[in-house]
C-alpha cells in the first residue's frame, strides 16, 4: 500500500471481483484495485475452494483510494450503480454465497455511511426489491491468484468477459465519463 496518511480502504464484494476491478481501477482517485476473497472462515483459500461456496468467502475487490479525490460515499454509488444489490448471493449468471453483495466496513464511519446510503436508496426505491447487502466489519483480506489480477484487460475476448463484463463496463464508462483516469 502507498505511504500516504490519506489513503483509505474499501472492501467490496458485488459478483465477479473481475468486473469489480476493472471499473474501480478506472476511477480517478483509486490507487490500486486487488481482487481476492473475504467474509469467511478457511485461511488463505483458493479460487476452486471458494468457488465451492463452502467456505463463506465472497468474492471481493481491496481497493486503496484517496478520499480527497473520491470519497467512501462515492465508491457507494458506483458499487450500487454496476450490480443488482437485490439478489441474494447471484449476480447475473454467478450464483452462490461468494457472488454476495457486501460492503465489509474498515470504520464506524464506514459503516454509517454505507448504512445511509442503503436507507436512502430505499426511501427512493431506486430498486423493485429489497436491498440485500451485507453491511458487515472487515475481519481479513486474501489475495486471489495472480492470473485473476487485471484479469478483464488480459482476457478480453473469453467468452465470459465479451458477454458479461463487456456491457457492464461499457454502460459504467459512459455513465461515468467525468470520474475516470485520463
Amino acid at each position: 500500500m502507498p505511504s500516504s496518511q490519506n489513503w483509505e480502504i474499501a472492501t467490496l464484494a458485488g459478483g465477479c471481483f473481475w468486473c469489480l476491478e476493472t471499473i474501480f481501477a478506472s476511477l480517478r482517485g483509486v490507487e490500486s484495485v486487488r481482487s481476492g476473497f473475504a467474509g469467511g472462515t478457511l485461511a488463505n483459500p483458493s479460487y476452486e475452494q471458494v468457488c465451492t461456496g463452502l467456505t463463506g468467502h465472497a468474492e471481493v475487490v481491496h481497493i486503496v483510494f484517496d478520499p480527497e479525490e473520491i470519497s467512501f460515499r462515492n465508491m457507494l454509488e458506483v458499487f450500487f450503480n454496476i450490480h443488482d444489490p437485490t439478489t441474494l448471493n447471484r449476480q447475473g449468471p454467478d450464483v452462490g454465497t461468494q457472488y454476495r453483495s457486501a460492503i465489509f466496513y474498515h470504520s464506524t464511519e464506514q459503516r454509517q455511511i454505507a448504512e445511509t446510503v442503503i436507507a436512502e436508496l430505499e426511501a427512493k426505491a431506486v430498486f423493485d426489491l429489497p436491498i440485500v447487502t451485507e453491511v458487515v466489519p472487515f475481519t481479513v483480506f486474501y489475495p486471489a491468484e495472480a492470473y485473476h489480477t487485471d484479469y478483464y484487460r488480459l482476457n478480453p475476448n473469453q467468452p465470459y468477459c465479451r458477454a458479461v463484463i463487456g456491457p457492464k463496463v461499457a454502460k459504467f464508462r459512459k455513465r461515468y465519463e467525468d470520474s475516470l483516469k485520463e
